[in-house]
């Protein structure tokens, strides 16, 4: 198994949540995200630095709309130039770090609650990478056991077949711009719906009701 990985540190390390706005109670939403193309744009040859990061119109207000309307946000990302050799997890980390901070300078509600990523390149067959469910499969885990401990200290992740009594995704969705992203989202059990990468999730925020 190649799991996926968040930004620094372990997939379980500890991870204190940002409360939802106006004293809301989580029900168990969630909005899985695809990056490029959904929140900030994607280029050809990769996003791969800091000065390249372009916030899409409307994806701030838009992340801060879902968390209003009661959703937690995962990011799920593939990221093969790491796995490629391109570029540093470090690298990664400082890009998501910056778009967290353009984010929350347009809307302070647009927290992302979570972020993992795929590290691999194709070739690796990894079940993290979309079009297979796994990030989906661990952001679900991480977020349902964050609100009871958020130490993560006993959370065991478990993927695929392993996974049983699974929690309904009834009232979550996953927005994405490519054929990868739709895959994961029918894979993993989740409402997909597939937006244009040039407006992003704000083109889509009608669709997903919030």
């Amino acid at each position: 198994m190649l799991p996926p990985q968040r930004d620094s540190g372990k997939l379980t390390q500890p991870m204190e949540l940002p409360p939802l706005p106006n004293g809301m109670e989580w029900e168990g939403n969630i909005a899985y995200l695809d990056r490029d193309g959904v929140i900030i744009r994607g280029f050809e040859d990769y996003v791969n630095t800091v000065e390249e990061i372009e916030v899409l119109p409307l994806a701030a207000s838009s992340v801060g709309s879902l968390r209003r309307s009661g959703f937690r946000v995962c990011v799920v990302t593939n990221q093969s130039p790491i796995g490629r050799g391109i570029w540093s997890r470090e690298n990664l980390a400082s890009i998501h770090d910056e778009t967290r901070r353009l984010l929350l300078l347009d809307d302070a509600d647009a927290h992302l609650d979570l972020i993992l990523h795929s590290p691999y390149a194709p070739w690796e067959n990894s079940w993290a990478r979309k079009p297979n469910p796994g990030m989906l499969e661990a952001s679900r885990q991480i977020m349902d056991f964050a609100h009871r401990d958020p130490s993560l200290s006993e959370l065991r992740i478990m993927f695929g077949h392993e996974w049983d009594n699974r929690p309904s995704e009834e009232g979550s969705v996953m927005v994405g711009d490519r054929n990868v992203d739709m895959k994961a989202a029918e894979a993993f059990g989740v409402r997909g719906i597939r937006c244009d990468p040039d407006e992003g999730i704000g083109g889509v925020l009608d669709a997903i009701g919030a």
